[in-house]
């Protein structure tokens, strides 16, 4: 098993990562018209998550031999259930209060929001298709959810019988697989709800970040391939950060059916994708870089690793809310920025922080084995 080299530490150049894409996001939902490519914030989220979530699975095998599916489970929910179920919760009780604003009659989204099936409920798969409004953006959600109940099972069974350069190979085979799959559904006229938000037409993108973490867990520090990519990120960074900062002012994604729209839900997730990882990697092998040292910044990663997943929860709700109230866009917006920031800390400090922190006193001591155990584990391996 390799060491721990690059994988190592938190990256907090991603933490700040995380801040610009969850703003990319909050401007195409406020700003369309100035940012028509904040959406992209998604993709990157998804890379980011695949790479992230894929570096903690190998980081608990590495150092304790194996992986508690359970406790990664009970971890995720902990993690993500108490900021969304107090969203949801807010939204319904202001809307049972006051009708008439825009958190008025969104309770009938709570379910397929708490149970993480918004993405198939915005292609119908329960009936008649939902917009989901306030509750919207949690498709998002779903869709890493429902990756993370099956990647975890599929990435224990490669590395059963698999070394893990050659499980990130077959990742990325995965990927190409799933980019094929888009294409058949692409050419076959599925409608842009169900290309959009499916599990199998985002799939893609995270397993990209998957294979990227793979990848970094297989490589020694110092070896002729790890030099090879310090190379590559030197120019890599730049490049993958200036092509995703004009897509985010400059690229509309086409919703009308025509040789723009084949191409783009065929190749452009994907390319979008490779770019966050290109930028992701980069970050990683050049913590000392000048882009590192910016979104290392506190300014922008401890917003990342504190509050960018209440802004993203919190944003959208927030701008319904004001729009009937606040007329002038610019200000509308400026509000809704701040009111966004003060209720995602609120939750991150009262709600989010205090259950995460219970449940990992209740579950770490399963993962971590105490000194007693490793020392008749060490015991029992000189035996052996």
């Amino acid at each position: 098993m390799p060491g721990t080299g690059l994988i190592a530490g938190r990256k907090h150049a991603l933490d700040g990562l995380r801040t610009i894409a969850v703003a990319g996001v909050f401007f195409f939902h406020t700003a369309t018209e100035s940012m028509p490519g904040g959406s992209i914030g998604v993709d990157v989220f998804f890379t980011l998550s695949g790479f992230v979530i894929t570096l903690l699975i190998m980081k608990e095998r590495i150092a304790t031999g194996r992986l508690h599916l359970g406790i990664f489970y009970a971890k995720r929910l902990a993690r993500l259930w108490p900021g969304l179920l107090a969203l949801c919760a807010v939204i319904v009780a202001v809307g049972l209060f006051f009708p008439a604003s825009g958190w008025g009659g969104q309770a009938g989204f709570v379910l397929p929001a708490a149970a993480y099936v918004m993405n198939l409920a915005h292609f119908g798969m329960f009936g008649d298709s939902i917009a989901g409004e306030t509750l919207g953006p949690t498709w998002t959600l779903a869709v890493e959810e429902q990756f993370y109940l099956v990647w975890p099972l599929l990435l224990l069974v490669m590395l059963r019988f698999w070394k893990v350069r050659t499980a990130a190979f077959a990742t990325v085979a995965l990927a190409a697989a799933f980019v094929l799959n888009r294409f058949l559904l692409v050419t076959a006229g599925e409608p842009l709800d169900r290309i959009y938000n499916g599990p199998d037409t985002r799939a893609d993108e995270l397993l990209i970040g998957c294979a990227l973490a793979l990848l970094f867990t297989a490589v020694r520090q110092g070896s002729r391939l790890h030099n090879a990519l310090v190379s590559v990120a030197r120019w890599g960074a730049p490049l993958a950060g200036i092509a995703l900062a004009v897509a985010l002012f400059l690229l509309k994604e086409p919703d009308t059916p025509g040789a723009w729209f084949n191409t783009f839900w065929t190749a452009g997730p994907t390319a979008l994708a490779l770019l966050a990882a290109v930028l992701i990697g980069s970050l990683v092998l050049q913590p000392a870089g000048f882009l590192s040292r910016i979104l290392s910044h506190p300014w922008l990663a401890r917003p990342g690793r504190d509050l960018s997943y209440g802004m993203y929860l919190w944003h959208l709700p927030v701008y319904l809310l004001l729009m009937p109230l606040v007329p002038a866009l610019p200000l509308r917006i400026a509000l809704a920025a701040a009111l966004t920031v003060v209720l995602a800390y609120a939750s991150f400090r009262f709600v989010e922080r205090p259950l995460r922190q219970w449940a990992n006193r209740k579950l770490e001591p399963a993962v971590v084995p105490s000194a007693q155990e490793r020392s008749t584990a060490q015991v029992s391996a000189s035996a052996g």
